[in-house]
């Protein structure tokens, strides 16, 4: 039984599996952050090439 109770206890003091998550949630972050800046850009960069077609 003691075995069990310190084979936990080492588990929860292990921190690999949160570092991992961590960085699972940085990247998806930062992924939703280009999505969103990407497709603002790409709204900007259509009104742009639509006003010079239209002078053209």
């Amino acid at each position: 039984m003691q075995k069990i109770i310190a084979q936990a206890k080492d588990f929860v003091r292990d921190e690999n599996g949160i570092t991992a998550l961590e960085y699972g949630l940085l990247a998806g972050l930062i992924t939703v952050l280009l999505i969103a800046s990407m497709k603002i850009i790409g709204t900007g960069l259509q009104t742009v090439f639509q006003d010079v077609a239209s002078a053209v």
